[in-house]
Order: C-alpha cells, then structure tokens, then sequence
C-alpha cells in the first residue's frame, strides 16, 4: 500500500504561501504559511500533521495490541506533542487515557510501551528516507 500527499508552495519562505492536499481529499488545497507554522496564522503545519499521524497511528495500533491479549477499549484517547526547536523535531510526547475493562495496569503499561514501539509512525523515526529530485525550466 502506498499513500501520499502533495504540498505546493509560492514564494519565499516567511513570506510565501502555501497548501497542502492527501490523497483522501481530507486536505484539500489546505493552507499552511510561516504563520502558521511559528505563530499563530491560520492553517496547519508540517509538525501538527506529524503530532496528528503519531496519535492516530499509535491510538488504532494499542486497539490492535489490546485485541491480541482479549481486551477490548471502549475508549482510547491519544494526545500528541510534537516538539521542534532550532529547526529540528526532538520529541513526540504520547499521552493516552484509556478505558478497557478488565485490564490490569500491568498489561495496560506492557500494551502501551509494545504499540509505541511498533506503531509504523514510531518506527518512521527510524526509517531511511530516500528522494527523486526534478528541476523545471
């Protein structure tokens, strides 16, 4: 499976502008600019969407790691923190509230340190990046 996301961007870089579309349509021509990636324009940012991606990711694979051990959540609530200083990302911060009935806090603690670990936005950190670069005239 392949997913992917375009990013379009005009200008200079504090001046410019930009947007941001998935596949899905979810985002669509979704605006994103320096203000709102370091103030408080409107519009989203590259480090929101990371922080978004992570939570979900992590969320739905703790549903799966849950269901192996026979547990079912009735709800599982993930919050992200994308931390990003000197024009480097240097921590995703989880925290997550969980309620599953009939697990101890030992298996919750195990489930949720296995879905940190192994959710494919967690392993993503450790990932090669590889790219294809074209120039226009």
């Amino acid at each position: 499976m392949k997913r992917n996301a375009t990013a379009v961007w005009q200008g200079s870089g504090k001046e410019g502008t930009g947007h941001l579309t998935t596949q899905s349509t979810t985002l669509n021509k979704t605006q994103y600019s320096y203000n709102s990636r370091f103030a408080d324009g409107v519009g989203t940012n590259p480090e929101e969407l990371v922080a978004a991606a992570h939570a979900g990711c992590f969320t739905m694979k703790l549903s799966f790691v849950l269901n192996a051990a026979g547990f079912t959540a009735d709800q599982i609530e993930t919050r992200c923190d994308i931390s990003l200083e000197d024009g480097t990302i240097t921590e995703s911060h989880l925290n997550v509230k969980a309620t599953v009935p009939g697990i101890s806090q030992e298996q919750f603690t195990a489930a949720v340190a296995d879905a940190k670990e192994n959710c494919p936005i967690s392993k993503l950190y450790k990932t090669n990046i590889t790219h294809e670069a074209t120039l226009s005239e």
